[in-house]
């Protein structure tokens, strides 16, 4: 029987490691960050093969040719667990994802972390309308095999041109009928490509896995709201346009055992979002 990793029993905030890019850390330097900080979680980025900054130590990312239990000997030095893997890949692309995310998929199962996320990708020229949806359900039902083997989720975030809009996220969320086939909501990505991220959140509550907490500038929303399809970092939870109070009741309301991930960009914005949240979380 499909046991699917959940080792989350309540609301918790996490963190992603896209926060010590700026100062261009590798990824032990970033996991020893954020348990300083004090978080519990956090969401490796992972990658293919070799790259020249990771490889140098100045960047955060894991390459998935590393051994996988590397990176758990590195989450259990510092007293953290992954609540994800940011994953990311072009999912129109199948010669691409599937190796890609069968890989991620081994790995998260490894570490303990319950969910890949991952998007639509941008959409390749030579792709109709209807043709994207039908290469996007073979890749999700040849990776789904994994994923239901592993007990490891695929999470389908906003975060593209399908997906902005919350039809096309629950669209590709439902291509497949899975246990395993779950939503990775991005609060501020919803935000900037026109939804409502309160509204799209009930909307695909039943199916979120994974929750990146992406609070957005007014200066960010004024400037680029309806115009792009999201924004690899948002400002600190709580200085931004995101009703975080209203959030939390939604994922309260829908019984969410899981984690906000923050997505910032800096350490100092990570600290006040931790703060933050728990505020919000604990009263």
């Amino acid at each position: 029987m499909l046991k699917v990793i959940n080792p989350v029993m309540s609301i918790e905030v996490g963190v992603n490691l896209e926060f010590i890019r700026c100062e261009d850390k590798p990824f032990e330097a970033g996991v020893a960050r954020a348990a300083a900080l004090g978080f519990r979680y956090v969401e490796p980025m992972v990658h293919n093969g070799r790259e020249l900054l990771s490889e140098a130590g100045y960047f955060h990312s894991f390459s998935m040719d590393n051994d996988p239990l590397e990176m758990r000997d590195v989450l259990e030095k510092y007293g953290v667990k992954a609540s994800g893997l940011s994953a990311h890949t072009p999912l129109m692309r199948p010669e691409i994802s599937v190796p890609y995310l069968e890989k991620a998929i081994r790995l998260a199962a490894v570490v303990g972390a319950p969910v890949v996320n991952t998007d639509e990708g941008i959409r390749p020229r030579w792709l109709e309308d209807e043709e994207c949806f039908q290469v996007m359900r073979y890749t999700l039902k040849k990776v789904l095999q994994v994923a239901e083997r592993y007990g490891v989720c695929v999470g389908i975030e906003p975060h593209q041109s399908i997906t902005k809009k919350t039809e096309g996220l629950l669209r590709i969320a439902t291509l497949v009928k899975s246990p395993c086939l779950k939503v990775n909501y991005d609060t501020g990505n919803a935000f900037l490509g026109g939804e409502d991220p309160y509204e799209g959140l009930k909307a695909v509550l039943p199916l979120v896995a994974h929750v990146h907490a992406k609070d957005i500038s007014l200066g960010q929303a004024e400037s680029e709201k309806g115009k792009v399809t999201g924004t690899p970092v948002g400002c600190a939870c709580g200085d931004g346009v995101i009703a975080w109070v209203k959030v939390v009741a939604i994922l309260k309301g829908g019984g969410y055992d899981g984690v906000l991930s923050v997505e910032c960009g800096t350490p100092l914005q990570a600290e006040r979002s931790l703060a933050h949240l728990r505020k919000v979380i604990h009263g």
